[in-house]
């Protein structure tokens, strides 16, 4: 009876594990929140977008400005989530100023690409390489602990 099924394909089932599995994270993220909050960014119509950016960082322990496609955002993502931090996360590709916010940080890094950035209790930590380098040597919990988003 079993010997008519076809054998299974490791690459397919990997694949189709890889889909399920992002499905999965994307209704978890969608009704837990396990990445932290999504915040919608306000929609008014003044104000600098580095002078947004700097309110948006200041108003939570963690803030990330991502793109939803991004990797290393979701890398990002990952890190803080597993370290039991609940960053607030910006998807800029999702907001309609979110451009105008990428230049923004572009001048604000000088460097491109301007994603992923972290504010730790409203101060700029930097991008992915900074904030990997402040892992490794030690100093992200501390500032963490400081910004009260950690209680270890």
């Amino acid at each position: 009876m079993y010997s008519s099924l076809p054998s299974q394909n490791p690459k397919s089932e990997t694949s189709i594990q890889l889909y399920y599995f992002s499905l999965y994270l994307k209704m978890h993220c969608q009704t837990t929140g396990s990445w932290g909050s999504y915040m919608p960014t306000p929609r008014t119509n003044v104000g600098d977008p580095l002078e947004r950016i700097e309110r948006l960082a200041s108003e939570n322990a963690v803030v990330i400005f991502s793109i939803s496609s991004c990797c290393m955002c979701h890398a990002i993502k990952r890190l803080f989530c597993g370290m039991g931090v609940n960053p607030t996360v910006y998807e800029l590709d999702e907001d309609p100023r979110g451009k105008d916010m990428e230049k923004a940080l572009i001048r604000l890094l000088g460097t491109s690409p301007p994603v992923p950035v972290v504010f730790i209790g409203g101060k700029l930590v930097g991008a992915m390489d900074r904030v990997m380098a402040s892992h490794i040597n030690g100093t992200l919990v501390p500032l963490l602990k400081q910004a009260g988003a950690l209680w270890l």
